[in-house]
């Protein structure tokens, strides 16, 4: 074990700002002041020293045991991360990160090391809330778009089963973005993607048997995906397997790397126990938005009308946002 000179350690302290470094007896009481705690907490030495380390804590983590609930995971699993609001001396709250460790020395049990990032905490929560009020706003804007539409295509006398489809495309495009707002338009989970787009047609039994690994979607291709999840629903419940009260669709999907670490994706969509199948007479807009949704993605996606329910696979490069994920089976 390499031993430390007291003389360094005691420059490395003196000269390490932006931390905070206290000293607790096992009880909790402050018995060491160093580093840059002054200057984060509001405390000098003479008036921290002596105090129980609850003075940092808000009354609701005092109320819950928080502070000792910390230096007694310390002292037995070695460390205790940490990462919360406290309180100065002022009474103003600042977000601090770090972590606690056994140190026996003297008086002291456990060493409390952190740092203030409140300017961090305070940015991460207003991106936040910027994204949630841009999601508010597109989700107003596609709800004035759905009310315009509908209102000038009753009036051109337009069929209702034209102006159901088209509204059921824009509140897709909408729970697309509410899946996009959860994960900070980082990119998508497939599966919880899947989810929301069947949600509105599931039942009991279930109708929609899910089988697929964990896969993040880049945030355009999670829209486009969406759009061609609901295209295929739609005509399920016209058409297919999901008109009948014994029709489900098994939807399963992989990820491969290629020998440059590129991710693709499989997906097939397959119908089983619904009416005979009959090819369509004509193509439509799901016809149209299959055949071209992917054509600039490494991608193309081949439905066919097989008389025991229609299967569609659908092969796509995936635009990267993130290393490639670890595989893990989702639930089905």
């Amino acid at each position: 074990m390499t031993r430390v000179c007291p003389a360094f350690a005691a420059e490395l302290l003196e000269h390490l700002r932006g931390y905070a470094v206290i000293g607790l007896s096992s009880d909790g009481r402050i018995v060491q002041w160093l580093a840059d705690s002054r200057s984060i907490t509001g405390y000098a030495e003479g008036d921290a020293v002596g105090q129980h380390v609850r003075v940092l804590y808000t009354a609701a983590d005092r109320a819950a045991g928080v502070p000792e609930e910390e230096i007694a995971r310390a002292l037995e699993t070695g460390r205790a991360e940490d990462s919360r609001w406290h309180c100065s001396r002022s009474g103003r709250r600042f977000w601090a990160n770090g972590m606690s460790l056994p140190f026996r020395h003297d008086a002291t049990a456990v060493i409390k090391i952190f740092r203030d990032e409140t300017a961090l905490k305070l940015a991460e929560e207003q991106r936040i809330l910027l994204l949630n009020e841009l999601n508010h706003r597109v989700k107003n804007t596609l709800a004035t778009v759905q009310s315009v539409i509908e209102q000038t295509l009753r009036g051109a006398g337009v069929a209702a089963e034209v102006r159901t489809d088209l509204t059921g495309r824009l509140l897709a495009l909408s729970r697309a973005h509410n899946v996009l707002v959860q994960e900070n338009w980082a990119g998508a989970d497939l599966a919880a993607l899947v989810e929301d787009v069947i949600a509105p047609y599931e039942g009991e039994p279930t109708r929609f048997h899910l089988d697929g690994p964990l896969v993040r979607l880049h945030p355009s291709q999670a829209v486009t995906l969406s759009l061609v999840l609901h295209e295929l629903a739609t005509n399920a419940v016209k058409y297919g397997a999901l008109g009948l009260t014994r029709g489900q669709v098994h939807l399963g999907w992989n990820l491969a790397l290629d020998a440059c670490g590129r991710r693709s994706l499989t997906l097939l969509w397959r119908e089983v126990g619904g009416p005979p199948v009959q090819p369509p007479v004509r193509k439509g807009f799901g016809s149209r938005l299959l055949r071209s949704a992917f054509s600039d993605e490494r991608g193309e996606a081949r439905v066919e009308f097989a008389p025991e329910g229609v299967r569609c696979l659908i092969t796509l490069g995936l635009v990267e946002t993130t290393p490639p994920d670890d595989v893990v089976v989702a639930g089905g």
